[in-house]
């Protein structure tokens, strides 16, 4: 277990470079935390007290926790096998376990955007050292034939008189048809712990029955969702990569477009006009591999479309926020630092750190009142933050790839003012 300091013990780390999440430059100092946020940023030397727990950083550089906008944790934790087969109990305690590794890689909040973390979220929230910050969509709502119904062909659908499929049984989808249904689903997310809506407006690489040109839900349907959403005081978020889907979800009301990759530049230009949030991946082919040859064509498709995604959003000015969409293959999870430096291809290193910290933080707080971690402000370094910070073995802004490997470079993880891991020789 971590070295609490929430219990009004202060921790103080001296002689840093401190990269704070909004500038574009490093600046010496030193911070203090005292509980679970940001006590103090000063050039000069603070003072300590007797009983606080001081770190010589010793010239590294201090960031913000890094954030993924994108993640599915219980989809990262288990195989589809073990979705299949496992037990609930199974499925919730792979997820906690492999929620560590996340934090260990230096990503303290993420937004979960399909299973059901809501109850993993309280757990974690009590004992910061055993995973992010977890901002829970639960359930992702799909139309029948959509990306997220996983029934068999040659079940009845639910919306027909048919059973859940395991992938409603366990939290992870929910298939709603119509208005009213889309409506009850929504609020029973809403219900369940969400603190924003995802919705599956078009078709994608692993499901079987939607080719990605398909549209999904109607403007009816997306316009119940949102006021749903609206009424409890927060968004819905649209998994979506082509034109038509992705215009029909503007006009209904939603707020972030995650995906986005089969866009034109047209389109693109409109969610910067509207102010709505391109939430995205800088996906390459080899980040899933596919059984099924369909799905691996969808894939090699939608990875085409990365490069000339982020030039337009960066042309036009659009909100952008980085995420990884990782699932079904455990063993792999590493690729979240990974993909996280590629960012280094369409952006200045800079700008890559900015979005990865106070960057997505901007688009969480949509939540408003259903955001949990509303009381502070995350992914940055200033007086009265959450003290989530970490401390790397030389300067991010002029390589990123050091974020690439956190086993080596990330010396120091504090998250929630406790010391989830401290690599250093000397800590008084």
């Amino acid at each position: 277990m971590g070295a609490d300091t929430s219990a009004g013990r202060r921790l103080l780390i001296e002689n840093v470079r401190i990269f704070d999440g909004v500038s574009e430059h490093l600046s010496d100092g030193h911070v203090l935390i005292e509980g679970r946020t940001i006590a103090a940023v000063e050039s000069s030397p603070i003072s300590a007290g007797d009983d606080d727990v001081v770190i010589d950083g010793a010239g590294r550089t201090l960031m913000p926790g890094m954030t993924d906008a994108h993640v599915h944790l219980v989809g990262m934790a288990n195989t589809v096998i073990d979705l299949v087969m496992g037990s609930q109990t199974q499925l919730a305690a792979a997820t906690l376990a492999k929620a560590k590794d996340t934090l260990l890689r230096g990503f303290t909040t993420v937004r979960d955007m399909a299973g059901d973390t809501a109850g993993i979220r309280k757990v974690i929230d009590a004992q910061p050292e055993l995973g992010p910050r977890i901002y829970p969509s639960q359930a992702a709502i799909s139309q029948t034939g959509g990306h997220g119904d996983f029934s068999f062909v040659y079940e009845r659908p639910t919306a027909l008189g048919g059973k859940e499929s395991r992938a409603e049984q366990i939290g992870f989808m929910r298939v709603a048809d119509g208005p009213e249904r889309v409506l009850a689903a929504v609020r029973e997310q809403l219900k369940l712990g969400a603190t924003q809506i995802k919705l599956m407006v078009g078709g994608g690489a692993a499901s079987l029955y939607d080719p990605l040109y398909t549209v999904q839900f109607t403007a009816a349907e997306l316009r119940a969702a949102v006021q749903a959403a609206e009424d409890y005081g927060t968004y819905v978020a649209t998994h979506v990569y082509n034109v038509t889907g992705i215009r029909r979800a503007v006009e209904a009301g939603v707020k972030s477009i995650e995906h986005g990759h089969l866009a034109d530049e047209a389109t693109i230009a409109m969610l910067a006009e509207r102010g709505v949030w391109l939430s995205t991946q800088p996906f390459a082919e080899h980040d899933h591999g596919f059984l099924n040859p369909d799905s691996a064509a969808k894939n090699k498709e939608i990875c085409a479309g990365t490069d000339q995604l982020y030039r337009w959003a960066t042309k036009h000015g659009v909100k952008v926020a980085w995420g990884t969409d990782l699932l079904f293959e455990p063993d792999r999870d590493a690729l979240q630092s990974d993909m996280m430096t590629r960012l280094g291809e369409y952006m200045t290193n800079a700008q890559a750190l900015k979005m990865v910290t106070s960057g997505n933080a901007e688009l969480f707080r949509l939540a408003g009142e259903r955001d949990p971690y509303r009381a502070a402000r995350l992914g940055e370094i200033r007086c009265g933050a959450w003290a989530d910070v970490l401390l790397v073995n030389g300067d991010p802004l002029a390589d990123l790839g050091l974020l690439g490997k956190p086993e080596d470079n990330l010396c120091l993880i504090v998250k929630d003012g406790v010391i989830v891991k401290n690599n250093l020789e000397r800590a008084a």
